[in-house]
């Protein structure tokens, strides 16, 4: 019975969001309390703190394109705008293009690909972000980077993982980009 529950709470996200869970299903049939583990993740990753979803969707979306440029991108970007983050600032965020972000969303996307790719440059950038939202920001932010992560991981280990697609904001189609610049050597 229990089962069904998720099952059905699983469909509904698969129909507002257009997105495969299949892999959520995967896991559902095999193994219910790896399926409890993974709810229980789903608390951190839906943290937010006291910061505004802007930025919030600036490290989610970041971080989620450093691993996946198919539906985990998508869906991210879906649920960016459906938190009402401005349509333009999204295709900032996911195109690469941060010269037309304001400074606080591009100084947290900034910070996402030089955390993301190791790179002691971040090191200033977070001293600017704990300034301007505390250490709490500087958390949610963390837990965005983080678990923005696993989702793809997870996909490709369970063989869901999708090759690169394009990505819709609103009626524009899109190539994520990642940072290539940045790699600390």
């Amino acid at each position: 019975m229990i089962r069904y529950v998720f099952n059905k709470a699983l469909m509904g996200m698969q129909r507002r969001y257009d997105y495969d869970v299949g892999y959520l299903q995967e896991i559902l049939r095999t193994d219910l309390r790896g399926f409890l583990k993974y709810l229980g993740f789903q608390v951190m990753a839906s943290h937010a703190g006291k910061l505004p979803a802007e930025p919030l969707f600036a490290a989610r979306l970041r971080a989620i394109i450093w691993d996946d440029c198919g539906p985990c991108t998508q869906l991210v970007t879906t649920m960016a705008l459906e938190a009402r983050v401005n349509p333009e600032r999204v295709r900032a965020i996911v195109t690469n293009d941060f010269d037309n972000l304001p400074e606080h969303t591009a100084l947290v996307a900034r910070f996402t690909d030089l955390v993301l790719a190791h790179n002691p440059e971040a090191d200033v950038l977070r001293e600017h972000i704990r300034a301007r939202w505390g250490t709490r920001g500087l958390i949610a932010i963390g837990y965005a980077i983080s678990t923005s992560r696993v989702y793809p991981a997870l996909k490709y280990t369970l063989g869901y993982g999708r090759a690169c697609s394009r990505v819709q904001v609103n009626e524009e189609t899109l190539v994520p980009k990642r940072s290539a610049k940045i790699a600390h050597r």
